[in-house]
């Protein structure tokens, strides 16, 4: 088992730097996960530790050994790609098999490894079969399996559900997490899926443009955005934000976007005070915007009116898409909530969980 740590590793593709200064710890028989949007480099830096890319400056480590210069095949590492790639003229115990058999490994040990990986991933009744008789959900656990016949000190994983269907998602993604725990070994996960990151991961690293912008456990980030990206890309719908102006009068704090004005809460104004004047972004997660008749009790609320512009019932809430002004925006609701397209309503915003940043930074006021 081990550790691993990037240490200010750079990535230059000609003149495109797409990595930068990126710095992280991760620990041994940790679970993390890289997450962003597509083009933030949290392939490229799992490309890179697994060899595929060679490093422009820094260091990556793998326990206490710095493997810059070290081949793919020496880093004691297994990668699940995207693509199954599984060999069509082979069967899936064969499939299993071949990179054991390319290192001379003993037949009984190769036999041992790939059944207990087969029963482990629920694949003992199909080493028979090739790829083409299995489902998308056999081949991507097939390709897993590949990769744990290896014992290797590091699972890297990069998008390995993104082929599957939504439902296949949540079982693979739930059978993932039991093999971290299982296997007791230190996963490193891509996903541009933040739902995926925050069920899966001990910790996530929040990926834009080729720099890390936080890196917390899940609860911390969905709670403690350091800045705008971080809390409009975790949370799903995500959280809302509005271009205001933080101002004062006769003692009490409001945001005004030019369409409604919120009160701020009286325990947050000093920490606010020195933004007083200032250009700032409001933000506020949809399930904390709540409809009239079914506000929590104890929650300091502040009414806006609001046009609904959609309606998405999912059963055990109701999803509003509605616009204020210029301002658009989302609310997660009680189902029982009696609402229609075109309806002019007003909604309480729950200030107890506002959040404040600074229009200039981007970073979150606290």
């Amino acid at each position: 088992m081990a550790s691993v740590s990037f240490r200010h590793v750079q990535k230059y593709f000609g003149d495109v730097h797409v990595i930068k200064d990126f710095n992280l710890e991760i620990a041994d028989k940790e679970f993390m996960v890289f997450v962003g949007p597509s083009g933030c480099g949290k392939s490229t830096n799992l490309r890179m530790l697994a060899g595929l890319e060679e490093i422009s400056e820094g260091e990556i480590l793998i326990g206490d050994r710095v493997v810059n210069d070290v081949p793919p095949k020496d880093r004691d590492i297994a990668m699940v790609f995207q693509s199954y790639a599984l060999y069509p003229h082979m069967s899936v115990y064969d499939n299993m098999a071949f990179g054991l058999k390319l290192r001379k490994m003993p037949k009984d040990e190769i036999d041992r490894r790939v059944k207990e990986a087969a029963e482990i991933m629920g694949l003992s009744n199909l080493l028979d079969r090739k790829p083409k008789a299995l489902s998308g959900g056999q081949r991507q656990r097939v390709a897993v399996c590949r990769a744990i016949v290896r014992e290797p000190s590091v699972f890297l994983m990069d998008e390995p559900l993104s082929n599957l269907d939504a439902k296949l998602r949540v079982t693979a993604r739930a059978e993932i997490s039991k093999l971290h725990q299982r296997l007791g070994t230190t996963f490193i996960y891509v996903t541009h899926d933040q739902v995926e990151a925050m069920t899966m991961g001990d910790r996530i690293a929040v990926l834009a443009d080729g720099i890390l912008q936080q890196c917390d456990t899940p609860l911390n980030l969905y709670n403690n955005p350091v800045n705008e990206f971080v809390a409009g890309f975790i949370g799903s719908p995500a959280m809302n934000l509005f271009n205001g102006t933080l101002v004062s009068e006769e003692g009490r704090q409001f945001v005004d976007t030019g369409d409604f004005r919120v009160r701020v809460p009286e325990n947050r104004k000093e920490t606010f005070a020195p933004y007083v004047g200032k250009e700032v972004v409001l933000g506020i997660r949809p399930e904390h915007i709540y409809s009239p008749d079914f506000t929590p009790v104890n929650v300091e609320t502040e009414s806006v009116n609001a046009t609904v512009e959609v309606v998405e019932l999912l059963g055990h809430e109701l999803h509003l898409y509605l616009t204020s002004g210029k301002n658009s925006f989302v609310a997660t609701v009680d189902p029982r909530f009696a609402v229609h397209n075109g309806d002019n309503i007003t909604v309480a915003f729950g200030m107890n969980n506002m959040h404040l940043f600074d229009k200039a930074t981007e970073l979150a006021i606290r």
